[in-house]
């Protein structure tokens, strides 16, 4: 603690996402970067209305799949994204870059963050998201 952060004494756990299993019959376990990531991809394939006690909460991404595909949809899920990140999720990362790249029928976002769970290691994370018909 010398240096005015707290240190846990046992390794961070998470209930994994999507839940599952692991190989003792328990719900699986997962630490803190794995446990960011899985919140990441949940915001990112959750639609708005879908969650009942927060109707707001998701990306909407899911629907612009299907959008004619242009310049002006990979910037308004740009800054679609970008801002559901923030909203949601901006007390544990702080979003680098979201590029999204659309052709033909086919969306891909990718989101670099800054995971802000483990203070003082810099370690950046990247999660990418490819929709629509192939």
């Amino acid at each position: 603690m010398s240096d005015g952060i707290p240190r846990r004494a046992w390794a961070p756990r998470h209930v994994g996402f999507p839940m599952r299993l692991d190989g003792r019959g328990r719900t699986a376990l997962v630490d803190d970067a794995a446990y960011v990531k899985g919140l990441v991809e949940h915001l990112l394939f959750t639609a708005p209305g879908e969650r009942v006690n927060r109707p707001d909460f998701g990306s909407g991404v899911g629907r612009l799949v299907f959008a004619p595909s242009d310049d002006a949809l990979a910037q308004s899920t740009q800054a679609l994204v970008h801002g559901a990140l923030q909203r949601w999720l901006g007390d544990l990362l702080r979003v680098e870059d979201v590029t999204v790249t659309s052709v033909d029928s086919r969306l891909e976002v990718v989101v670099r963050y800054l995971p802000l769970t483990a203070p003082g290691t810099g370690e950046r994370r990247t999660v990418t998201v490819v929709g629509g018909v192939a």
